[in-house]
């Protein structure tokens, strides 16, 4: 993903603008990373360069929760532990 998207992206939940970016792993653009809404709580995480902002009902705790383990170390820690719809008491 690049960093210039963030310029456009609004929460598609509660239609926040602007999120906030984390970058966990970047080369030449973002590989890993979390987008966060600091309105609702919401996050949204960038795989293999790609960021996924599905509404909860299309979200997968099998999907989420391996990605939220992974960089558990890296997370906010408001969204590690408030952050919607999964956060570390969902595992």
């Amino acid at each position: 993903m690049k960093t210039k998207l963030m310029d456009i992206l609004a929460c598609p939940i509660c239609k926040y603008y602007p999120l906030d970016l984390h970058i966990f792993d970047e080369t030449e653009e973002i590989v890993e990373g979390l987008i966060t809404c600091s309105k609702c709580k919401r996050w949204y995480p960038i795989i293999d360069e790609i960021p996924f902002m599905l509404p909860d009902e299309l979200r997968d705790g099998k999907d989420d929760l391996p990605f939220l383990k992974k960089w558990k170390k890296k997370y906010p820690k408001e969204f590690l532990k408030e952050g919607k719809p999964y956060n570390e008491k969902s595992f």
